[in-house]
């Protein structure tokens, strides 16, 4: 049976060949000329457009996650006690910045689709539309949080020397949040409008900015105080405020044309919008929150284990992130095509994007996590010089590079649901595969069983798979064209 979204197979097979053989099939344009480009009929989502907009992104993550590892580096050599306080704090920080990004991929939907249809104006109305809400919704968080904060640290389990050492760089930490939930939005909405470049710069001056004050706040060179934990805290802080000012750069400069080039009337014009982004972010901010109060409860599983594990848990989540970058990259690659796809009708076309992003993520998760698994004992010892954390390293690592594949390709796939609007299957898989199936997997393994921390680090392998399962079942299906009309988006 044919529907509107079916394809013959020769003729998919003919704009495969003239997608990928074009020189000129994946230009980097403003979505206006995109527009144009699918008006015409030519469907944006090819191999080469993937990788074209996902390679910035890509170097993007390598410098964010080179810039945590050089951090918890440089912490390090301060201590164990210092890497799990950075890692308490850090459990707080992740969580407030999770809900940004849930607010960013409605960001993304929205803008995405509108400039796909042709509307720069409702672009724009939605991007003022998200930086309203991710702001006021950081500012909450951040507040409840910091109101008890060595109370919040003790039900993880923190001991009261790491508590004390915690408390002011989580302060500085959870602080500048506030001015990442501006720069993320403004970073969604370059990436909607096929931008994946400006981002990148802007991550390297954050990069720069930040190491280097590291290097003189945290130990005191150049004769100022030796601040350490609190120097960090600082230089995160005024590296954001950095970043922050490109941003607004970028915004002053920007074309009418452009979703960023934002004025007072768009956030009047905003208000209407409100609720999507609301109603888009919301299974999203349930995703996040589920997901990662799931991982306080692993992380509060771990403190059981002693301040060693929780240092190794801190160091090797960081050096493998390196190796999740291309699953991450290809999400965002698809969900901007998607929704351009979307927008202009052209749902066939959304689908084989998804798709090609999920398997170029996968090909790239072998040959990664391979060699991550290939070079762990080295990488250990690259990262600490104390001999207990190194022989607790190098099996984590391996389980870390065992999950690659599974944890990569739900991560292209999910990207390509939120880029349709459809938050709600990522959040239902989060959720079961944390809150079924994770934590009361290594609750089983450290209380009952009583097991080695090994065990309870495996069970971060059966949450990725169930996830990749759940993902590539729902994107199948294909309920997620239906997400932003009212219709059904289920798994």
């Amino acid at each position: 049976m044919r529907t509107e979204d079916a394809q013959d197979p020769a003729s998919e097979v003919e704009g495969e060949l003239e997608e990928f053989g074009d020189p000129e099939g994946s230009p980097s344009l403003p979505a206006t000329t995109l527009g144009a480009a699918i008006g015409t009929g030519r469907r944006p989502g090819g191999y080469r457009e993937i990788g074209s907009l996902a390679w910035p992104f890509m170097l993007n993550l390598a410098l964010v996650n080179l810039v945590g590892l050089i951090d918890i580096v440089m912490v390090g050599r301060l201590g164990s006690d210092a890497v799990a306080a950075v890692g308490y704090a850090g459990q707080f920080f992740f969580l407030v910045q999770s809900v940004m990004l849930a607010v960013g991929a409605s960001c993304v939907a929205l803008v995405a689709r509108a400039l796909g249809a042709g509307d720069p104006d409702g672009a724009r109305a939605a991007l003022a539309a998200a930086l309203a809400v991710s702001v006021s919704t950081a500012f909450v968080l951040v507040a409840a949080t910091l109101a008890a904060p060595h109370a919040l640290l003790e039900l993880l389990g923190a001991p009261p020397q790491i508590a004390d050492a915690s408390v002011p760089y989580m302060r500085l930490l959870l602080g500048s949040s506030l001015l990442l939930a501006v720069a993320v939005i403004l970073e969604c909405g370059l990436r909607a409008d096929r931008d994946t470049r400006t981002p990148m710069w802007i991550a390297l001056a954050v990069m720069l900015a930040k190491v280097g004050l590291n290097l003189l706040l945290i130990f005191g060179a150049l004769g100022l105080p030796r601040l350490e934990l609190v120097g960090a805290g600082i230089a995160t802080a005024v590296s954001q405020v950095v970043g922050l000012a490109l941003f607004f750069a970028v915004v002053r400069r920007a074309g009418r044309a452009s979703p960023l080039a934002l004025v007072r009337a768009d956030f009047a014009a905003a208000r209407p919008r409100l609720r999507q982004v609301i109603a888009i972010a919301l299974p999203g901010v349930g995703e996040r929150l589920a997901m990662n109060l799931a991982l306080l409860a692993y992380f509060r599983i771990l403190s059981e284990y002693g301040p060693l594990a929780v240092a190794t848990y801190t160091v090797g989540i960081r050096v493998l992130s390196f190796s999740w970058i291309p699953g991450i990259s290809f999400g965002v690659a698809a969900s901007t095509l998607v929704g351009h796809n979307l927008g202009a009708g052209h749902a066939a076309a959304a689908t084989r994007a998804g798709w090609r992003a999920a398997r170029l993520a996968l090909g790239v998760a072998v040959v990664l996590g391979s060699a991550c698994a290939l070079a762990r004992a080295p990488l250990a010892g690259m990262l600490t010089r104390e001999a207990a954390l190194v022989s607790e390293l190098i099996p984590f690592l391996l389980c870390l590079a065992v999950a690659q594949p599974f944890l990569q390709v739900h991560f292209a796939l999910g990207g390509a649901l939120r880029g349709a609007g459809d938050t709600f299957t990522p959040f239902v898989a989060a959720t079961v595969s944390n809150w079924a199936l994770r934590v009361p997997l290594a609750l089983l393994a450290a209380q009952v069983l009583a097991l080695d921390v090994i065990w309870v680090w495996y069970t971060l392998v059966v949450d990725h798979l169930a996830r990749a399962a759940w993902m590539g079942r729902a994107f199948r299906r294909g309920g997620w064209r239906r997400a932003l009309q009212g219709g059904p988006a289920r798994a």
